[in-house]
């Protein structure tokens, strides 16, 4: 039995008519997407089509892919041999929705401040109205591209023969923009991935130069010199292509010195206590500062902005922080004492100096 078998149940079947009314769709659509090889619909025995639970989750994943503005074609080939996959289609529509809902709000915004404007005695600009069209958009090409390899990197994928002397080419240190140094670890035949201050984790290839893991959806791709070496490699996670480059062992075991100097002496980085004092009042207002931050980070404050100011709003007025130390992965963790409770609040900066990753959760 497939995993999408084990998912969900057919206990029911529709007609052509019943599936188009129940998703919105007209039976003319289902006839084309049918056309294109998008879905398969079981026949009966005078050739009426038959819609199962199957089927809706397949049309479920192209209206999703539609939404970010992809044509049937280009749909059809990026589904093709390819089942569908329940967590993938949830976590593709959750960001489709989560970006649907923030473009909305802040489109709102954008009138209720122009209708101040008229109401006023003000005109309104042709600049306003520019960004008007362009913030009331529904969709944004970067946050749609994040969606789109969200997608394409939680796809279920299999491992496949390659030749384990090549692993000796990609075992070495890297240093991510906009993160952590990481090991590529080559032993026994296998190769594994161990981000500075975490377990490894190992990776199967699923081309020569490809490989995945299967504990998050995250894939890396090394990368060659003109000349074939290994300098560098690609790692694909939560809708990102993050670059790092390869740097030299002695480089590695710096980095990872002064982070034990850091634990050891509980040394934050510098202007600790300003920076989270600025980011939790940009947050309280509402208006994080995205430029501050790196882009998986502003990807997520983006679609957790709301939630997290409301849980703010709900804590009251900030009282006082207190630095309680540095974490194994090199995050400076903080006591928050708010009006209403208290909340552990992390954080960690990039090489460039930018929050690369930020953590809240109550305190009891």
């Amino acid at each position: 039995m497939d995993k999408l078998a084990r998912d969900i149940a057919e206990t029911e079947w529709l007609t052509a008519a019943e599936c188009a009314g129940r998703i919105g769709l007209t039976v003319r659509a289902l006839r084309l997407y049918e056309r294109y090889g998008l879905i398969a619909p079981r026949r009966t025995a005078k050739d009426w089509r038959l819609y199962g639970a199957a089927d809706v989750a397949r049309l479920t994943e192209v209206l999703a892919l539609k939404r970010l503005g992809l044509s049937l074609s280009a749909i059809a080939s990026l589904l093709a041999g390819k089942a569908t996959n329940l967590e993938r289609l949830f976590l593709m529509q959750q960001a489709v929705l989560r970006e649907t809902r923030e473009r909305a709000e802040q489109g709102l915004v954008i009138v209720e401040a122009l209708r101040t404007k008229l109401a006023g005695g003000e005109r309104v600009s042709i600049d306003d109205l520019v960004r008007l069209a362009k913030d009331t958009q529904m969709t944004d090409t970067s946050s749609d591209a994040i969606a789109w390899r969200s997608y394409e990197q939680a796809r279920p994928r299999t491992p496949v023969e390659v030749d384990p002397a090549l692993y000796a080419d990609y075992a070495g240190h890297y240093q991510l923009q906009e993160g952590p140094d990481l090991a590529i670890v080559h032993r026994d035949g296998h190769l594994f991935i161990q981000v500075t201050g975490q377990p490894e984790v190992e990776a199967f290839p699923e081309g020569s130069d490809a490989f995945f893991l299967k504990l998050v959806p995250a894939q890396i791709t090394f990368m060659r010199s003109a000349t074939g070496a290994v300098d560098r490699l690609v790692l694909h996670q939560g809708g990102l292509d993050l670059p790092a480059h390869r740097i030299d062992e002695t480089v590695s075991l710096d980095i990872r010195a002064a982070l034990d100097r850091r634990i050891r002496d509980r040394i934050p980085v510098p202007d600790s206590e300003t920076l989270l004092r600025a980011t939790i009042s940009d947050h309280m207002r509402g208006e994080p500062d995205y430029e501050r931050m790196s882009p998986a980070l502003a990807a997520a404050a983006r679609a957790q902005k709301d939630v997290i100011a409301k849980d703010l709003a709900r804590l009251g007025a900030l009282l006082g922080v207190t630095f309680r130390g540095v974490s194994q992965e090199g995050w400076d963790v903080y006591d928050v004492q708010f009006e209403h409770g208290q909340v552990e609040w992390s954080f960690t900066l990039t090489p460039a100096g930018k929050f690369g990753g930020m953590l809240l959760r109550p305190r009891r």
